[in-house]
């Protein structure tokens, strides 16, 4: 059912589960009390019913309907909208699957609008439920933990990265640097921290945004402290985000090397065997040479009636032969 959650809270306290949002307009008017509602990928139908009711902005209802937005803060009079994204990582096939969150937060309300699973948003209203004082706060407290829940839904996401990328350092000098299928590991995933990266890194101009709006406000103090140590996270995890990229950018380029260094050592290798092929070549070829002059019995060659011609042959031969192995010798050849 798209419609996950619809609950009234008066002074941080859940007082009704309407059973429509009709009733929910209502009372929420008649009572003063404060409207949050979740919805799972709902339909056109109920967005235009809430954005009639609570007269949310065309353009923020339009990208809600669209999907596929980044990361951003608007602000459309006294109401704001969000949009975040979520991100968890599945290990086995080392993806990160990056989800979508659209959030509307007024005086009195709050709507969420979830396009996967993550983050746990049931957590989320569990926790302040949980704690009446803060969520007395109003829609502020709810949006500051919204955000601190998708933020610390990333440090999984990072832990598992981080993993991999060791993984990937292991293998890189481990004997298996040259490996073509680890040079397509660090390809993609660089491509899933690249990934990550857009989902997290407006988030620190989201909150700075944020942060300067609730102190224009007089927010809650413990509110605006909150959602510095949210900025904190963000900060941090955006810089080992910064890090990984930096370590498979390195990595990529040391697997090149490793590479280029196996191709010159395997041409070198194929450059002693073609000198030694060629030194014996040469050396076999001189014998060979005068073997054949000897061997074409013309009757006319001074050196068939010498007495000493064949033994001056065999002499020639290995003279010339043994000359030649010396000097490839010398020359590392052989």
């Amino acid at each position: 059912m798209p419609l996950v959650d619809n609950a009234l809270y008066v002074q941080g306290r859940r007082i009704e589960d309407p059973a429509s949002l009709d009733v929910t307009f209502d009372r929420m008017r008649a009572d003063g009390a404060m409207a949050w509602l979740g919805f799972y990928q709902p339909t056109v139908q109920e967005i235009d019913e809430v954005a009639a009711e609570l007269g949310l902005h065309p353009l923020a209802v339009e990208d809600v309907l669209t999907g596929h937005q980044r990361s951003k803060l608007e602000r459309y009079g006294d109401s704001l909208f969000l949009v975040l994204r979520p991100a968890r990582y599945l290990d086995d096939v080392e993806e990160v699957e990056v989800g979508e969150l659209a959030v509307f937060v007024g005086t009195d309300f709050v709507v969420t609008v979830r396009r996967s699973q993550t983050p746990r948003l049931d957590e989320v209203r569990r926790g302040l439920e949980a704690d009446p004082d803060r969520l007395a706060a109003g829609p502020s407290a709810v949006l500051h933990a919204l955000l601190d829940q998708v933020v610390d839904e990333y440090a999984p996401v990072l832990d598992g990265l981080e993993n991999d990328v060791d993984e990937i350092e292991d293998h890189l000098f481990g004997g298996e640097g040259g490996d073509d299928a680890l040079a397509r590991r660090i390809y993609f995933l660089s491509r899933e921290v690249m990934s990550l990266q857009r989902a997290m890194a407006p988030l620190v101009g989201i909150l700075r945004q944020l942060e300067i709006r609730w102190r224009g406000h007089d927010e809650d103090l413990e509110l605006q402290r909150a959602l510095r140590d949210v900025a904190d996270h963000v900060a941090a995890g955006v810089e080992r985000v910064d890090g990984l990229r930096s370590v498979l950018a390195n990595a990529l380029d040391v697997h090149t090397s490793l590479v280029g260094n196996r191709q010159n050592e395997t041409a070198l290798r194929q450059n002693e065997q073609m000198k030694q092929a060629s030194g014996w070549a040469a050396i076999l070829f001189t014998p060979s040479l005068v073997a054949g002059i000897y061997g074409m019995n013309f009757s006319r060659m001074p050196e068939l009636d010498w007495y000493w011609g064949y033994p001056f042959a065999i002499l020639l031969m290995l003279v010339t032969a043994g000359g030649l192995y010396t000097v490839f010798k010398l020359k590392d050849w052989l």
